[in-house]
């Protein structure tokens, strides 16, 4: 198997529209969650979310008639992919059917399709949209990003719900790892907050009701009682390790362990006793050979759920041990982010790159009521240093999907 390293990033993001913002953000404990602005909210009894905040497609070269063209899920992934694509400057040295991109959303363009449903029905079939099914189905955002920098090898949206971008990482880690491809524009995006999507969840007893931005987001807290909705996008460009030497690009970090598993427990609810997460973590930790003597870093799925971190507590002290467990150095960034969905899952693994990179975590905000069910070290309120040697970034998806990303510093 080839190594396989990561050499770009970007970053669109509740916390901030560039890796530096988003990273500056998490370490600072900005907290990203506030009323919803998208829609009046009277009559919803979710009325917060975590909003991208002074977005302008301008600003990442799409023009007026290209956005009229994308759902705003794309836009976020093309601005993403260009932070990503440009900072690792992969496009020129690699051949086009060399070059892929899995890029992934849980949802896709539900906005678009909203708006056309509600055309059809108001003013008939004649005026729905000629672009409607190009801007609402979920791999538009890797086909836009392909299209754009000419990527004629591998294509693979992936859609597993709120692991979605982990997979997607994780399959493009394994792709270039058996030589399919020589780098992969890889990760996810999301635009849900809509008065449906919002209702949606609302009704199936997933998001926090919360009134106070900085009380509604708290994983592994005893007052947790949901997830707040977020939004945004994260590209990661993955590069086969010595080409990416050669060429002398930065790297940030290795990819070096990929766990794939289902619960096939419920549609919603995780299985209790975490055993399907935890297989996805030890997958990916065998594979990253990680030892008693490595520091580790999880960037937790912590949603806020009261069920999920219950039962991720319960994963990580079955893949690692009781002893082990209470060692690893935890954390959930969804506490600043809100739950990104599709998106999720990338944006971790970048924050987690970020982590090994320069021997920080980032803390879990808002968290000053332990649950004694979740008795693990979750980093409350603030970052702190560590001499980190190991991170693994876990998803939790609705289907029961699991995937988790190990990553080791570029300098090991």
């Amino acid at each position: 198997m080839k190594r396989v390293v990561i050499t770009g990033m970007g970053v669109i993001s509740p916390v901030g529209n560039s890796l530096k913002a988003f990273w500056d953000g998490l370490l600072a404990g900005v907290c990203g969650v506030g009323p919803i602005t998208r829609f009046d909210t009277e009559g919803f009894k979710a009325k917060l979310a975590a909003e991208v905040k002074d977005f302008n497609p301008a600003d990442f070269g799409m023009d007026v008639p290209t956005q009229r063209r994308m759902d705003k899920f794309t836009q976020y992934a093309v601005a993403a992919a260009k932070q990503a694509v440009e900072e690792s400057g992969i496009v020129g040295t690699v051949e086009p059917e060399r070059l892929g991109v899995y890029v992934g959303s849980g949802i896709g363009g539900m906005s678009t399709f909203v708006e056309q449903s509600n055309r059809l029905n108001e003013r008939g079939p004649s005026r729905v949209s000629a672009l409607f099914i190009p801007m609402m189905i979920s791999n538009m955002a890797a086909g836009t990003i392909a299209i754009q920098y000419n990527a004629q090898g591998p294509c693979l949206p992936t859609v597993t719900a709120c692991a979605t971008s982990t997979h997607a990482v994780g399959e493009a880690y394994r792709a270039i790892a058996h030589g399919y491809a020589d780098a992969i524009v890889a990760g996810g995006t999301e635009a849900t907050i809509t008065p449906l999507a919002v209702a949606g969840f609302t009704t199936c007893m997933a998001l926090s009701l919360e009134q106070d931005p900085l009380k509604a987001s708290l994983p592994f807290d005893a007052r947790r009682a949901g997830f707040v909705m977020g939004e945004g996008a994260g590209i990661l460009v993955l590069e086969e390790y010595e080409r990416a030497v050669k060429r002398g690009a930065h790297i940030y970090a290795e990819i070096c362990g990929y766990g794939n598993t289902c619960d096939a427990y419920h549609v919603t609810a995780p299985r209790p006793d975490g055993s399907g997460g935890a297989r996805a973590m030890e997958l990916a930790l065998r594979e990253a050979a990680l030892s008693g003597e490595d520091c580790l870093y999880i960037n937790a799925h912590g949603t806020g759920t009261p069920l999920n971190d219950k039962s991720e507590t319960l994963a990580i002290k079955r893949a690692l041990g009781e002893e082990a467990a209470r060692r690893a150095i935890i954390s959930s960034t969804k506490s600043m982010t809100g739950h990104m969905l599709g998106a999720a899952g990338a944006v971790e693994l970048i924050a987690s790159a970020k982590a090994v990179e320069e021997g920080v975590v980032p803390p879990t905000i808002g968290l000053t009521e332990p649950d004694p069910e979740c008795d693990l070290d979750y980093t409350p309120l603030t970052a702190r240093r560590a001499n980190l040697t190991i991170a693994v970034s876990t998803s939790l998806g609705f289907g029961g999907h699991n995937g988790a990303v190990a990553l080791r510093p570029a300098k090991l």
